[in-house]
């Protein structure tokens, strides 16, 4: 018997800020899979216990993405309703991609339907806050045009390619997300992305920089283009860069809804 897998994005990790359909989809599950991280920021939530509270919780770590996608549709398969969590959107750089890509690989034969053997679970998906509107909303109104968001991870996408992204958007006057911006290990990449888009932006330019949205630590900071990098960012900071309509009122980022000057 097939059973039930949610994909659930949680958004920025308390539960005040998850949908209701995503926390109903946890309390329905028998199993919830997902990276240590996200479940302890459940756990430590006042009503997070309660929420966990006799289900099968199975933890893993930041490089396991490929294993919880396997262990969640393993589950599944089984019969159970599990749920895989994923931070911000589980649709956006998170798990709903990769558990879709290996049903691709292992279970579907393209035109020929589901190998035999394989029980294939039905699977919702059940949308969260992203970490762009997450820092966007702490930062005022900086979202009012067109964006692009862009991770500066080169762990699975090529440095150039992003590099022709950056260049790409910032030519054609999106406001920008920069997902990603440094790790212990990475650091040269944003400074190489300031380097590209000042080619193309005055160093004015007004830049939010908002350090874990909605969590303990917060951190939100008010900058620009040009000295934007003199500032801490790691992995957990989103980096949202205005157009040239984008100004600064009172400690907040300000996108006008239109180019014509009008407020």
């Amino acid at each position: 018997m097939s059973g039930k897998l949610f994909l659930v994005g949680m958004g920025p990790g308390s539960l005040q800020h998850m949908t209701y359909a995503a926390r109903k989809a946890i309390e329905q599950s028998q199993i919830v899979i997902g990276y240590r991280a996200y479940i302890n920021l459940l756990e430590d939530d006042p009503a997070g216990p309660s929420l966990l509270e006799g289900k099968e919780v199975i933890r893993k770590e930041i490089t396991e993405e490929s294993e919880r996608a396997r262990l969640a549709l393993e589950k599944a398969g089984e019969g159970n309703i599990v749920s895989l969590i994923s931070g911000g959107d589980v649709g956006i750089y998170g798990m709903a991609g990769l558990v879709y890509e290996i049903l691709a690989e292992q279970v579907w034969r393209g035109d020929h339907g589901v190998r035999s053997g394989y029980q294939v679970p039905d699977i919702e998906v059940l949308p969260g806050i992203t970490a762009a509107q997450a820092a966007a909303s702490l930062l005022g109104a900086p979202l009012m045009q067109d964006f692009a968001c862009i991770s500066l991870s080169d762990l699975l996408t090529p440095w150039e390619q992003i590099a022709a992204r950056l260049q790409a958007a910032a030519q054609a006057d999106f406001v920008l997300c920069l997902y990603n911006p440094r790790s212990r290990q990475r650091t040269w990449q944003i400074q190489e992305a300031q380097r590209i888009l000042l080619a193309h932006r005055s160093p004015e330019t007004p830049v939010g920089l908002v350090t874990h949205a909605y969590r303990r630590g917060q951190q939100v900071t008010v900058t620009t283009l040009g000295e934007m990098t003199q500032h801490p960012i790691d992995m957990s900071t989103i980096i949202l860069i205005g157009n040239r309509t984008t100004f600064i009122l009172e400690g907040r980022l300000i996108t006008r809804r239109g180019n014509a000057g009008s407020r």
